[in-house]
């Protein structure tokens, strides 16, 4: 995908602004590469190929995008990274590379959830097409785990930001449960978002009644929206504490477990999924 650029609204915060807004994103959680950079009133971005992949890629590409917006990687407010959960060597590339930015800039790192920017990325695309509307009360983000398991969390949605529910949880697609609404939320709209429509299709449970499905996955220009209030709440580190968020302890499946597998989604009719995480 060529570099591309688009006006953003520049926003407000407290004292230095965290460096007038001036971010760096990037994602490389799953199978897409997502990187993008704000001064403060411009957003360029990129995407390409993500996890095993972006390891020889993830540098070259912020170096050309930082040129691209004619910033220094030390007049940024700090580096935002998807810390997971998602592809474990996709996770390791993200911090190995904002730690090492961050230490030779001298800039703060901003560890991010990859399951929170799919929630952003779903209010966001929800509200662009429904303008004027109240937005949903209820989002549930979904991510392909793998290992035939999803990566769920559920967050509502006050005052036009995402708040989780529970912490992330990994789950058999069967095993999911929706969260029950209450009081004002039972006739609000919802939204169900992530990757995991296609392949896990057929072992889904039906969606509440009402609710809307958005086929996407974490990205940079989604990380950049939440960087602002997330580094004025605090959330900001020193490069050192870039570190990942793992959900799963059991990497990979044995050769024996994988084919008990197979066999008893092939005998249900089931599509398999039960790659490694990359």
């Amino acid at each position: 995908m060529p570099l591309t650029t688009v006006p953003v609204p520049a926003a407000p915060l407290g004292g230095d602004g965290v460096k007038a807004g001036r971010f760096l994103a990037f994602d490389t959680s799953t199978e897409r590469m997502s990187i993008a950079v704000c001064d403060g009133a411009r957003l360029w971005q990129h995407e390409g190929a993500g996890a095993a992949q972006s390891s020889a890629t993830l540098i070259p590409a912020i170096l050309q995008l930082m040129s691209s917006a004619g910033l220094r990687l030390d007049q940024l407010g700090a580096i935002a990274f998807g810390r997971g959960p998602g592809s474990f060597t996709g996770l390791r590339t993200a911090c190995a590379v904002a730690q090492g930015l961050a230490l030779g800039a001298g800039v703060a790192v901003l560890p991010i959830d990859t399951l929170l920017a799919v929630a952003e990325e779903a209010r966001f695309q929800w509200m662009l097409a429904h303008p004027g509307q109240t937005g949903p009360q209820r989002i549930t983000a979904l991510l392909d785990a793998r290992m035939d398991e999803m990566y769920v969390q559920h967050f509502s949605l006050a005052s036009g930001a995402c708040q989780a529910l529970a912490p992330c949880a990994l789950l058999k697609p069967e095993a999911l449960e929706w969260p029950a609404p209450s009081g004002a939320q039972s006739a609000a709209p919802s939204l169900v978002a992530g990757n995991v429509f296609e392949v896990y299709a057929a072992r889904l449970p039906a969606r509440p009644p009402g609710s809307d499905c958005l086929t996407l996955l974490p990205g940079a220009s989604a990380m950049l929206r939440l960087a602002p209030a997330l580094a004025a709440a605090g959330a900001l580190r020193e490069a050192a504490q870039a570190l990942p968020l793992y959900v799963r302890d059991k990497v990979a499946l044995t050769t024996d477990e994988r084919e008990q597998a197979r066999r008893r989604l092939a005998q249900a009719g089931e599509p398999v999924n039960m790659a490694k995480p990359a």
